[in-house]
């Protein structure tokens, strides 16, 4: 694990009561059942301020024929229809994947609280990669952001992944 991973995780495990890697699992999980369904293996996890578990969704395009069906999305859509309302202030989402650019828009007009992620995504990550849509003069809201929970979890389900589909 390098420096940057190791403080993340440090910083997580304060902020959640010790215990960063209960949501992560459960986005592992939802990431694993996105695989078993031929999705690419992406899953998130938004909890409330008591730490309860409001929404959790793993990638769900190809399913849906819908391009933004992205864990992230789903998990924002249901918590926002569960909570009957548009804004999830006060609410953390945990992801095994960083944010691509249209995700990290959603979570920023969500006003989600922290991001916590898993594998960042030189390719298509808009959040610490590509658009770092967070620091641009633009964005109105910035969550704050955990980079690297679980990191080798979620980087090792990722290549397997697409190892298996070369």
């Amino acid at each position: 694990m390098n420096d940057r991973s190791e403080t993340t995780r440090k910083l997580a495990e304060a902020d959640r009561g010790g215990k960063p890697e209960a949501p992560m699992e459960l986005a592992l999980a939802e990431a694993r059942a996105a695989a078993a369904r031929g999705e690419v293996p992406v899953g998130a996890v938004l909890v409330g301020t008591n730490g309860d578990i409001v929404a959790r969704a793993g990638n769900r395009t190809r399913e849906l024929n819908d391009p933004s069906a992205h864990a992230e999305m789903l998990v924002i859509r249901e918590a926002c229809r569960v909570l009957g309302s548009e804004r999830l202030n006060d609410h953390d989402l945990y992801v095994t994947l960083e944010p691509c650019a249209m995700c990290a828009a959603a979570i920023s007009f969500a006003r989600i609280r922290r991001l916590y992620f898993g594998a960042g995504d030189e390719k298509g990550g808009g959040v610490e990669h590509g658009a770092r849509f967070f620091g641009q003069p633009t964005c109105h809201h910035a969550p704050e952001v955990y980079g690297g929970i679980a990191e080798r979890d979620c980087a090792d389900l990722l290549k397997s992944f697409f190892r298996e589909r070369r």
